[in-house]
């Protein structure tokens, strides 16, 4: 899956729909599913035991990469079946190197405004007596390079299904920009409900702040490169 070609910004006037209602009931349904389901079963005695086996880590990244590559593929099914493209979801893509450096240059200080929110919701959710799902970062030249995969699968891949197609869903819907922002990120925040209920405290937060840096932004490009790095740095390098 390539960006494709850039294209200016739409004005209010021009938000509408990118998708069907009913394909976008569908991807909430199937989010629903399998975040309930992951949630029910992350604290079962053999899923911690699993947490050792280095072949159920393994299992584990490959699942989640081709989950995330299949949920993004299926928004692209719904805006394709609407008449639209890839850059409706994306934005476009970089258009030369002078593009891409400021790009970087917007996501290394907004990485840093998501590491410092993301410090202080964990101090306030830190006191709050709930379950969290124990994390067993990558160890080894293997889940190193598949936690790596799968990061940047999580930068490209929920920056195109949560701010690129359901925030612009939840926009036409609500005929709200703030709305939207909200929306998605209580959706963002809910399918990691595995992880346990505080990180969900503090991923909606999270999510605000990646819908809030599209909106402004108008495309994906700063938001992918923030995502991705800060699920490299804190499932990995922030552990070395």
């Amino acid at each position: 899956m390539h960006l494709e070609s850039p294209t200016p910004p739409a004005s209010p006037a021009q938000h509408s729909r990118i998708a069907a209602p009913w394909h976008t009931l569908s991807i909430l349904l199937i989010f629903g599913f399998f975040s309930f389901h992951d949630a029910q079963h992350a604290h079962a005695p053999e899923s911690l035991q699993a947490l050792a086996s280095h072949g159920a880590i393994l299992r584990g990244y490959l699942i989640s990469i081709a989950f995330e590559w299949g949920m993004a593929y299926w928004a692209w099914v719904g805006v394709h079946w609407n008449g639209g493209q890839l850059r409706d979801l994306t934005g476009g893509r970089w258009a030369n190197w002078r593009s891409l450096a400021l790009d970087i240059a917007i996501a290394i200080p907004f990485w840093g405004l998501w590491e410092f929110t993301a410090k202080l919701m964990h101090l306030a959710v830190d006191r709050v007596q709930m379950p969290t799902t124990p994390y067993q970062p990558p160890a080894g030249f293997v889940e190193v390079f598949l936690w790596i995969l799968l990061s940047v699968s999580a930068g490209v891949c929920e920056e195109i299904v949560f701010r690129g197609y359901l925030q612009q869903q939840f926009r036409w819907a609500t005929r709200s920009i703030v709305a939207a922002v909200l929306l998605q990120a209580a959706v963002f925040g809910l399918v990691h409900a595995y992880q346990g209920w505080k990180q969900v405290i503090v991923i909606v937060p999270l999510g605000i702040l990646y819908g809030a840096l599209v909106a402004w932004r108008c495309n994906l490009r700063a938001s992918i490169l923030a995502h991705a790095w800060s699920d490299v740095f804190e499932g990995w390098l922030r552990f070395l």
